[in-house]
């Protein structure tokens, strides 16, 4: 565990022991408040209380991330004030707010030429075996509805490559869940645990980078954004559709919802499946989908939209990550 050294350290533990009770990733809040303590012991050695001095100071050093780091802060004072300790409280919007995503459905045609040009990538010479891991590992968060970081992280001894089972551990709120494979990308992933076994048998990961470890999300975005500008290599680049990875995860959902619209399924008894599937906190979230349907399907589906918009506001606008 990762040893704070200023004089916010006991401050910064009782925070990150709060957030991590509360479900949400130690590991990911470390990382962000380690370039923070380090800046304090160097200028501020002998400050215990978090002041607007020391947060604005570190915030203009910083070149990238703004939005996580100064989220950060807010969320280290309003802590802190509220089990009584003098502290300065970022307000929101004081300093950087993040630039909004809007999620991307690929249609079937994008979606046909992304993985062609996935399936084709050609060799890189620090991963060498990423030619064989990198169509796999895409198609699985895509055809699982997974987080990108589910995929990459994922365990090989939580592949039940019998069953089609998978065990998803690292999520966002810690709270495991099971998958299921289709058949045909079962029989995808036991043909690349062939050859898995042979390249790093060894390895606790199911897509295992060179070094040892897990992919990292900056390697996993820039092969994948590579391989989505090859497939649109005869489009200006500037009107290339901004993508991400986790784009597929909001495909792999809407595709779910367009296919029982029509079947003409109860939406709303699906919707609880959804939600156990994909891992989301409530059901909310999952109906979020429903506001990215074709609106053609969304008027023909025989649902008072009207009202179900007032029982489950659309959360889009509000940037939730699902």
């Amino acid at each position: 565990m990762y040893e704070f050294r200023s004089g916010l350290k006991e401050s910064i533990n009782s925070f990150l022991n709060y957030r991590e009770a509360l479900g949400y990733s130690r590991k990911s809040q470390t990382a962000l408040l380690k370039g923070f303590d380090a800046f304090c012991a160097r200028h501020y050695p002998d400050e215990a209380h978090l002041s607007k001095d020391m947060a604005i100071e570190w915030l203009e050093e910083q070149t990238s991330g703004l939005y996580n780091k100064s989220t950060m802060l807010r969320n280290l004072g309003k802590y802190l004030t509220a089990i009584g300790l003098e502290s300065f409280e970022m307000p929101r919007g004081m300093y950087y707010e993040k630039k909004s995503f809007s999620a991307y459905i690929f249609n079937d045609d994008e979606l046909r030429t992304l993985f062609l040009a996935i399936d084709s990538m050609p060799t890189v010479k620090s991963e060498p075996f990423l030619t064989a891991i990198f169509p796999v590992m895409i198609r699985l968060v895509y055809t699982c509805g997974l987080r990108p970081n589910e995929g990459r992280e994922l365990l090989a001894n939580n592949v039940c490559l019998k069953s089609g089972e998978i065990l998803i551990t690292n999520t966002k709120l810690k709270k495991d869940r099971i998958v299921v494979m289709s058949d045909d990308m079962l029989q995808l992933c036991i043909e690349y645990n062939n050859l898995r076994n042979v390249f790093a048998g060894g390895n606790d990961y199911f897509f295992p980078s060179w070094n040892g470890g897990s992919f990292t999300s900056k390697q996993i975005n820039t092969h994948f954004q590579s391989c989505w500008k090859r497939a649109n290599a005869e489009s200006d680049t500037s009107s290339i559709p901004r993508v991400r990875v986790y784009d597929l995860r909001h495909r792999f959902a809407s595709a779910a919802l367009n296919r029982w619209l029509d079947q003409a399924e109860p939406l709303g008894v699906k919707l609880s499946y959804l939600r156990a599937y994909m891992g989301h906190s409530t059901l909310s979230e999952t109906a979020h989908y429903i506001h990215l349907l074709p609106e053609n399907l969304v008027k023909s589906a025989g649902i008072d939209w009207q009202v179900f918009d007032e029982v489950v506001p659309n959360p889009l606008a509000a940037g939730v990550e699902l």
